[in-house]
């Protein structure tokens, strides 16, 4: 079998799913998997999520709310107001997994974590770019948060590269259906909200084979797809909330 990539949405502490999704996906030694960020929160398990990505070395992003979690707890003492806006977002749930005491080497690796890895012909980031700054100025604002102002882009931010994200559910976008992925200008969405009730679908794209492997939360259903068939592509965004939206 072939070496493949396999990039992998938002899993949000849904440890059981994301073991239903590599087995059916049939991973081999000379696979490359990576994670795009928001390990954890709302889901049950986000301690098991870490603990096993840890333990397998798999690359993985930065997303916002390994963020949140790192500004509340991070310096080793609370941060009060940060640790409620945390525990609000999906945090309370992450506390309870690891029995509301974080290794010191989970909050370390995660305070390690990239914004962005750049694979050549993919570039990898959580939220996604300010399509005003070059990439050197991009920050984790930028990287971790950013929703509007990189959807409206009316052009690719790179020439050669596709970027692909998670943290923005795919069904928010205009025309998209829960499991479905979403493709802008130079862009490729894969959060297809684990977490939500009107979803539950966790995504894997297997970029080799231009594949979409998907496991379901609620229905534990298992389905792979040739991107084609899970596809909306839109040539603009323009949403709602097109602000950076912290939540």
């Amino acid at each position: 079998m072939s070496k493949r990539r396999i990039i992998i949405g938002d899993v949000h502490g849904h440890y059981e799913t994301l073991l239903n999704l590599l087995e059916f996906i049939s991973l081999n030694q000379e696979d490359e998997v990576y994670f795009l960020g928001d390990l954890i929160d709302r889901g049950p398990e986000s301690a098991q999520v870490v603990q096993f990505v840890m333990d397998n070395n798999y690359p993985c992003l930065m997303g916002n709310h390994e963020q949140m979690l790192i500004e509340a707890v991070g310096s080793g003492e609370i941060i009060a107001n940060l640790l409620q806006s945390w525990v609000y977002t999906g945090g309370y749930t992450t506390l309870l997994s690891y029995n509301h005491n974080i290794p010191h080497d989970h909050i370390e690796w995660m305070k390690n974590l990239p914004l962005y890895l750049d694979l050549g012909d993919l570039w990898l980031v959580h939220a996604g770019v300010n399509p005003s700054l070059p990439v050197e100025k991009q920050t984790s604002e930028e990287c971790c948060w950013i929703r509007g102002p990189f959807h409206n882009m009316s052009r690719p931010y790179f020439p050669n590269k596709l970027i692909i994200t998670g943290h923005t559910i795919t069904f928010t976008f205009p025309g998209a259906k829960a499991g479905q992925v979403v493709a802008g200008p130079g862009w490729l969405d894969i959060d297809t909200g684990a977490y939500h009730p009107r979803s539950g679908w966790l995504t894997a794209f297997d970029t080799t084979n231009n594949l979409v492997y998907q496991a379901n939360v609620k229905t534990k259903e298992k389905r792979k797809k040739p991107i084609e068939k899970l596809l909306v592509h839109l040539d603009r965004v323009i949403l709602a909330n097109n602000s950076y939206s912290k939540k």
